[in-house]
């Protein structure tokens, strides 16, 4: 016998977290459904853990750059069992808990759709008017000679290891492989990065990537850039990795961080006649792919960031719940938490002009710019871009690569966002010092 209910979610990671809670609040009989842990990939092992790990090293750099302070010394032990503490032991028993108490119906299992407005939890039967799929994404493990017989790590490994390894090989060098690969050699291993593009963060724009391959460089990392891993081979008892440019290199872990797939594999999707892309599942401006049927998160295929799962998530349950809302994309901030980091939102110049915009740029040199940097650090680093649309007089990209550039990026964000135009946003007035001073000096250079 089928049980019934006005919504079942299936996934319960930040995207399907906030759909639940908003429909529990709205009045909505809601089920939620989790194979793994509530709170998913980012709470466990991806965003949550590794900034956790990645904050001691960085405040340890912070210290070695600014003016009398001594360097603090990293604490490995202290700062796994805060980790640990962070990502709740890999226990989400309190979570659970807690939607039970809101009203929710916690189901432990593997969700399928099994026709219209019904879900299959490992043979249990829910019925439900609304289903939403936010079933995320898995790493990519590409198909590398050898590397079933090596020891692999994906970043569930890397983020929740206990100890460091001597020697790293980090296959890919997008956001996740940065921050692993820093993270790693910042704790004493001997990292190697391999990315098989010509360039790390190759959405980025070029200039960016020259500025983080140097700053990776200076933390002893050995960057390939342009050349993929092509096989990896057992050697008295260690691993020795094949790059394409002929380098062999000794490791004791291969940690991969090539990219994800979503999971809309195994979900049944057949059973309510949909065929999900290679890259997702593709969902209309309200987040539906069918009467009923929802989707939010990496499962969509829509920019793979926990802040997109979890806007769609706002989108959905608004709908839910009758109050029409339609995702706008536009001016979504992207970060690598790297050091110096990595902000960026829109179009590069590149992709700009690639689509026919009358490009306008301003370039600041931070450090030589404003004054927050030389408090901020002995050698202040840092370099912000501006693109704009000269015809339309509005920002269309950004990019900063900085100290805290996570924290002040949105500033360009909310400008791309919302189209606030140019001369409005010249006539702004930033705190001194503050890194966001240097908005006001490229928007004065721009030819608008």
């Amino acid at each position: 016998m089928s049980e019934s209910f006005d919504a079942v979610v299936i996934g319960m990671g930040p995207g399907g977290e906030v759909v639940a809670e908003r429909l529990i609040e709205g009045g909505k009989r809601v089920a939620v459904v989790e194979r793994e842990l509530i709170g998913g990939e980012c709470a466990y092992w991806a965003c949550v853990p590794s900034k956790t790990l990645l904050r001691p090293p960085e405040a340890r750099s912070g210290a070695d750059r600014a003016a009398g302070v001594a360097a603090p010394a990293l604490d490995w032990k202290e700062t796994v069992e805060y980790r640990d503490y962070i990502i709740r032991n890999l226990d989400d028993g309190k979570q659970a808990a807690a939607y039970e108490q809101m009203g929710a119906t916690v189901i432990r299992g593997t969700g399928r759709i099994a026709g219209a407005h019904r879900v299959d939890v490992d043979g249990r039967e829910l019925e439900a008017e609304h289903i939403v799929v936010a079933t995320g994404s898995a790493a990519v493990i590409p198909p590398i000679d050898g590397l079933d017989s090596v020891e692999v790590w994906t970043n569930r490994e890397a983020t929740t290891l206990k100890h460091v390894p001597e020697r790293v090989l980090m296959v890919g060098g997008g956001p996740v492989g940065v921050e692993l690969g820093q993270l790693m050699a910042r704790y004493g291993a001997e990292v190697t990065l391999v990315q098989g593009a010509d360039r790390l963060l190759p959405r980025e724009d070029a200039r960016v990537c020259q500025l983080l391959e140097a700053a990776l460089q200076e933390d002893g990392i050995e960057v390939h850039v342009g050349h993929h891993l092509d096989g990896v081979t057992r050697e008295d008892g260690g691993t020795v990795a094949r790059i394409g440019d002929g380098t062999e290199v000794a490791t004791d872990v291969v940690v991969i961080a090539a990219g994800r797939a979503p999971n809309v594999g195994d979900i049944g999707l057949e059973t309510v006649g949909v065929e999900p892309a290679t890259d997702g599942l593709e969902v209309d401006h309200r987040c539906s792919f069918g009467d009923g049927l929802w989707a939010v998160g990496d499962v969509t295929g829509v920019m793979l960031f926990t802040h997109v799962a979890m806007y769609q998530g706002r989108v959905v349950a608004a709908n839910i719940l009758d109050r029409d809302r339609r995702a706008n994309y536009r001016g979504v901030p992207r970060v690598v938490f790297s050091d110096p980091e990595v902000g960026a939102v829109g179009l590069t110049e590149e992709l700009a002009r690639e689509e026919g915009i009358d490009v306008t740029t301003a370039t600041v040199d931070l450090g030589q710019s404003i004054a927050r940097p030389v408090t901020y650090e002995r050698e202040p680093r840092g370099e912000l871009q501006l693109v704009a649309d000269r015809d339309r007089g509005v920002l269309v990209g950004a990019w900063a690569v900085a100290p805290i550039a996570s924290e002040w990026i949105h500033v360009a964000a909310q400008a791309i966002r919302a189209e606030i135009p140019i001369a409005t946003l010249r006539d702004g007035v930033a705190q001194f010092p503050t890194y966001n001073e240097a908005y006001l000096k490229g928007l004065e250079q721009l030819e608008v």
